[in-house]
């Protein structure tokens, strides 16, 4: 019920629990303010005072963005006393403060400068309540009153993250980006981020043909919020060694899996004419001389949907065959095939953001402060109010300070603790009883199957104590609502698909899907996994995940399509590479995809590329892939394209071309379109708009979402059954996409890792990557920014193994595994358990992957990238 009050002489209705400043505000009237920032979701804080109201009644005057509406108040805005403090407060804010120290310039995003710092606190409550990093705060009193960062650190020096909140909320440049003046751009672009999945709005300022600053903008993913890469990583697309021209492969210059120290040197400039004509005709040919079957194509998660649903169109209909793939088989192959065997769906059942009405969190083989930092924004923000968080990893990471559970299990051990925690769970009779009887169908061979997992026979397999096992199954099945979040760290395994069910299962047993707060939620590493992935780039489904296999499907799309499909599915990613090794793939067109750095051991990789007769890739850089190729076509960089992608949400967005492509370089889907006519298809589609007309014909999931609908409301959640009505943004509330309309319980059983710790290799190495560099590095490596806050490979090592091999800090090692040796210095990490070792996989001249092996699942056909054998030795 509203209360009326008087403002400036007349009477006003506030809203329940709504502020002076607020009900002023609504009603027109105008209360200057500092340090409240209602838009970015800043809570007021009563803190700069310039807000200052009058009361009658009152001695003092109050800060009206904290003082609650109450009915007969009598506020004034305006009077001589108010305007007097106001223009006290001003002049001490407009002095600064009396002791500031010199201007901190360590970090390389960003300046301190606080001598313009007017206390207002918004950076401190940027890093804490919004960002939850907690790295800022106040020290000293009166005059010596400042702000910190850590134990009064440099910026550079201490533990930020460079996500840039601070500077973004701060009202004075007190912290401020270092080369970005936003009054300096001539114009502003409304896009989103490329990087990660999940999916940020962002503005680009752009002057000239360069991106000066980015801003986040208030979405549904990242509500303003971004983080380093997102904000300070886009001057990749102006590095001086953007391919600028098409270029052929010189008659002198074979290929070679050892890869050239310079590869320029090995190619010609070339035409678009002459490229185009030589990247087709030798497609034409092998197509003739060896069949559909001796080609393939590698699509990228990085590009927009349609220019997925186009490439892998081109691949099935130009060339004729199913092998199309693209990174997803090396990250989240194993999730979808769990999800799709048990729920009937490969897609997350609830977006990140539901986490907020969750009362316990799970977060299982995902780091995402570092992969997904903008998603674990919302993770610690639920966590601060009061949400159980339970962090399942080996390693230990920055979400575990927020969480109330940590099993820091071994690695490779994954089934063993979940099966233990479902023994606890039925063993306790704690599981949602009537969920699962109406809900779910396999209970029995479930219940069966995990009587000999009681947590004391596991602990010897797991290394987690019963008591911890226990009281965590307890938590996890006593949440009213709970939500699942999983990563590379439980998929990447040759039992990645029964990692996956056995997790999936946990949440089905307590009832934790289908409702808000509860959902099982993979996190999509690349910024259009879901997209490409939903739009038929894998090899043994169409769009919308309906089997090659599928006659129906198929005689549809031949129809639409107007040509043949095959109807067996065609070779995954490493399969692929290893039939190119063999001599059965000939020719080859990779399209932004980098698999001479992303593939598992990269030197079977290599051989496989080097050996293929035809090769074509379709890039911003020469990448090590490109560094093979036999044409190479300049492409265009995500801000240089206009296309919709589709976040880890399953939310669909536009992203607007902000630059034109440097040079000759030309669009994606304009290339993939030249490619097609060349094959002999006759396409009538243009720009990205009547590409997702088609998609929309092909794609029930996008019934309700067309172009004119994202253009108009920004963003679309799929599956969305009509225009008038929103998506859904979580699933399954009343029946699954099985058959049966019911979840299934499938039993995992416990598959050690291919390869297992000896005598010989007695250390495990896992891989991943850094939070300020993005995959294989190929454009964060040219961001100025992220290059300068991580310049060169290291791997991180516990300090017990560092004191075992008498290592210091920057010291140079040798990793060994049974495929490779890789050089690079030391760096300790707390992180660790002290028989496992950590490599990013960004860093070319110490690629981690030389060293991974290509043991695959036997079902989603991932390969086991986070588990294999090493060992260690000074350089």
């Amino acid at each position: 019920m509203s209360v009326t009050f008087s403002l400036d002489g007349r009477e006003v209705a506030a809203e329940p629990g709504e502020s002076v400043w607020q009900a002023a505000r609504r009603h027109g009237v105008d209360i200057p303010h500092l340090c409240h920032r209602p838009a970015e979701g800043y809570r007021p804080d009563g803190n700069c005072r310039l807000c200052v109201v009058e009361i009658e009644g009152e001695r003092a005057l109050a800060a009206s963005c904290v003082r609650e509406a109450r009915p007969g108040m009598v506020v004034r805005t305006a009077t001589e006393r108010v305007e007097r403090a106001r223009r006290v407060v001003r002049g001490l804010l407009d002095n600064g403060p009396g002791h500031a120290p010199a201007t901190d310039r360590s970090h390389p995003a960003m300046t301190v400068a606080l001598e313009h710092c007017v206390h207002c606190g918004l950076c401190v409550r940027a890093c804490r309540e919004v960002q939850g990093n907690d790295v800022i705060g106040m020290a000293g009193r009166g005059v010596w009153s400042r702000i910190v960062f850590d134990l009064e650190d440099p910026m550079g020096g201490s533990s930020c993250v460079g996500c840039g909140e601070c500077a973004a909320a701060c009202p004075t440049d007190a912290i401020a980006a270092a080369a970005f003046t936003p009054g300096a751009a001539e114009r502003v672009v409304e896009s989103v981020c490329p990087w990660c999945g999940v999916g940020c709005r962002v503005a680009y300022h752009v002057a000239g043909d360069a991106i000066i600053g980015v801003e986040g903008r208030d979405g549904p993913a990242n509500a303003g919020r971004l983080c380093v890469k997102g904000r300070f990583g886009l001057d990749y697309v102006r590095h001086d060694e953007r391919l600028t021209v098409p270029l052929i492969r010189r008659e002198d210059a074979p290929k070679s899996a050892a890869l050239p120290s310079q590869p320029l040197d090995g190619f010609r400039e070339a035409s678009w004419e002459e490229a185009l004509e030589r990247a087709a005709a030798g497609f034409r040919r092998i197509r003739a001389q060896r069949g559909p079957g001796a080609l393939a194509g590698f699509g990228s998660a990085k590009g927009s949907n349609e220019e997925a649903y186009l490439f892998q169109k081109l691949v099935r209909t130009g060339f004729g065959t199913n092998n199309v793939d693209h990174c997803t088989r090396l990250c989240h192959a194993s999730s979808v095939a769990a999800l799709m065997q048990t729920v009937g769906s490969g897609a997350v059942t609830a977006p990140v953001r539901e986490c907020a009405n969750a009362d316990v969190i799970v977060v299982m083989g995902a780091n995402p402060a570092v992969n997904h930092p903008v998603a674990a924004t919302w993770i610690k923000n639920a966590a601060a109010r009061g949400a159980a968080l339970v962090v399942i990893d080996p390693r230990w990471q920055p979400l575990s300070r927020h969480a109330d559970i940590n099993l820091s299990f071994r690695p490779g051990s994954d089934v063993a603790l979940l099966n233990a925690l479902m023994h606890v769970i039925l063993d306790e009779g704690l599981h949602d009883r009537a969920f699962v009887a109406e809900r779910t169908e396999g209970f029995e061979a479930l219940a069966e199957h995990l009587h000999g997992f009681a947590p004391e026979a596991m602990e010897a397999v797991t290394g987690v104590p019963a008591g911890m096992v226990r009281l965590t199954a307890r938590r996890i099945a006593g949440a009213r609502a709970a939500m699942f979040f999983w990563g590379m760290g439980l998929a990447q395994h040759a039992h990645g698909t029964d990692n996956a069910r056995a997790l999936i299962a946990l949440a089905l047993l307590c009832g934790h899907v289908g409702r808000p707060g509860a959902g099982l939620h993979p996190l999509r590493g690349q910024n259009n996994v879901q997209g490409a992935s939903d739009a038929g780039l894998i090899p043994m489904m169409y769009p919308d995940y309906r089997p090659v296999a599928d006659a129906t499907a198929r005689a549809e799309l031949e129809r639409r399509w107007g040509a043949p499909l095959p109807a067996e599915p065609g070779l995954t990613v490493v399969e692929i590479l290893a039939a190119a090794e063999a001599g059965d793939i000939a020719g080859m067109y990779i399209m932004g995809e980098n698999p001479a750095m992303s593939d598992p051991d990269l030197a079977h990789a290599r051989r496989g590329l080097a050996a293929l007769e035809h090769l074509v890739v379709q890039d911003i850089f020469l990448t090590e892939t490109a560094a093979l190729a036999d044409v190479v076509l300049p492409a265009s960089a995500f801000p240089e394209k206009t296309g919709t992608f589709t976040n880890t949400d399953r939310l669909v967005q536009i992203g607007r071309q902000a630059l034109d492509p440097p040079g000759q370089a030309r669009q994606d889907l304009w290339i993939i379109q030249e490619m097609a006519r060349r094959l002999g298809l006759g396409w009538a589609d243009d720009g990205p708009a009547e590409v997702f007309a088609d998609m929309r014909r092909c794609m029930p999931s996008l019934t309700g979402i067309s172009w004119e609908r994202l253009e108009r409301e920004g963003g679309v959640v799929q599956p969305c059954a009509a225009e008038d009505v929103p998506g859904r943004l979580i699933l399954f509330a009343d029946a699954f996409a099985t058959a049966s309309g019911k979840a299934r319980l499938v039993p995992a059983a416990l598959t050690p890792p291919a390869e297992v710790p000896d005598e010989d290799y007695p250390l495990v190495l896992t891989t991943g990557r850094l939070l300020e560099h993005w995959h294989t590095g190929a454009m964060t490596r040219r961001a100025g920014v992220l290059a300068a806050l991580e310049p060169a490979p290291e791997v991180y090592l516990s300090p017990a193994l560092m004191d075992r091999h008498a290592l210091a800090a920057g010291d140079a090692v040798t990793v060994e595994t049974r495929r490779g040796a890789v050089t690079l210095t030391a760096r300790p990490s707390d992180e660790l358990p002290e028989g496992l070792i950590f490599m990013p996989f960004c860093w070319r001249e110490a690629a981690a992957n030389l060293l991974t092996h290509a043991a695959l699942d036997p079902e989603a056909r991932i390969a086991e990238v986070k588990f294999c054998a090493a060992r260690l030795r000074r350089a």
